[in-house]
């Protein structure tokens, strides 16, 4: 357990993912796809769906919970809860309200944002810049439930998405070197129409003839998303690395967003990143959005640990070219 007292920064872990699992296979016989197509191009083996009776804050909840329980802080000193998803309870009201009521934070704000696969990333710079200038302690929570929104018959959204919760707790700093050390975020609207659910927003809302599909994923142009993706993720790394006077080699963790393991493949070459420094939770657990860094730090800790002074670099990018890197100092 840690202490509010002597530890600042990222301080408490937590991640949940559904117990439906949902192996390659059953989606390749789906689309007549043969043995070992998906797991090839995407690094995917399997991933979680969640149960017919699920929402979005069931399973933000108990992600939530171990991140405080890990933080070993007083809940009452949460301040502030942000919830990152693209998939609330509800178009209104905001889930986070209901997931600080669930929770019992008795002194916490809520809202959620909507940043797509970058979302969590956007939630943290705020989560530290809030703690720091208010002297609290912040609880962020990425939560998806993608299943819900992938086209069946549509390949290229079906074999990636998957549902899961991860979240931290942000204190501020106690000492240098604590909490985010750079940071860049970005968009690039220009690919607005690459990655989207088009159905459901003010500019193509409900209509009694609308087709199911509209509120649907949809993917399109594969090879520019992998592109920019590719570019993008190396320039932001690099430009932060080098805000931060660090290279590559000084970072001791790197958790990309887990959105194809190409890309991730491809942006550790470039930046020279050993492999054994990356996190990977996506041969499992699949692409759930903005969920899937939270919940690696948190998974991954199982396997190692991360210590006082170590460097952590996150980075996703995502629909809307949503994009940004965290370099998170212990």
């Amino acid at each position: 357990m840690n202490s509010f007292k002597d530890r600042g920064g990222l301080i408490g872990f937590g991640h949940y993912a559904p117990q439906r699992r949902v192996a390659n296979a059953e989606i390749e016989q789906d689309l007549g796809l043969e043995e070992g197509w998906i797991e090839r191009r995407t690094g995917i083996r399997a991933r979680r769906y969640v149960a017919p009776d699920q929402a979005l804050t069931d399973i933000a909840l108990p992600a939530a919970q171990m991140a405080i329980e890990d933080s070993g802080i007083d809940p009452s000193k949460i301040g502030l809860t942000l919830l990152a998803t693209s998939t609330p309870d509800h178009l209104l009201p905001p889930s986070a309200p209901l997931l600080v009521h669930k929770l019992g934070l008795p002194n916490s704000g809520g809202i959620d944002m909507a940043g797509a696969c970058a979302g969590f990333l956007y939630a943290l710079a705020m989560a530290d810049a809030y703690a720091k200038t208010q002297g609290i302690a912040v609880l962020v929570v990425a939560a998806n439930i993608l299943s819900r929104r992938i086209n069946p018959e549509e390949r290229a959204s079906r074999v990636l998405f998957a549902d899961a919760a991860g979240a931290v707790v942000v204190t501020p700093p106690t000492q240098d070197g604590q909490g985010i050390l750079a940071s860049d975020l970005a968009s690039d609207g220009a690919y607005y129409d690459l990655i989207k659910i088009s159905g459901g927003g003010s500019r193509n809302p409900y209509r009694p003839d609308m087709d199911p599909n509209e509120y649907l994923m949809s993917l399109k142009g594969g090879q520019t998303v992998f592109a920019k993706a590719v570019n993008t993720l190396t320039d932001s790394a690099m430009k932060i690395l080098d805000k931060a006077g660090l290279k590559p080699s000084d970072v001791d963790h790197w958790a990309p967003h887990q959105a194809n393991a190409r890309i991730i493949q491809a942006v550790g070459t470039n930046l020279g990143i050993n492999t054994g420094k990356t996190l990977m939770t996506l041969g499992e657990y699949g692409n759930s959005s903005a969920a899937t860094i939270p919940f690696s730090l948190s998974k991954c800790r199982e396997e190692r640990s991360y210590k006082p002074g170590d460097k952590l670099l996150l980075s996703a990018i995502g629909a809307g070219f949503v994009s940004g890197s965290l370099l998170i100092g212990m």
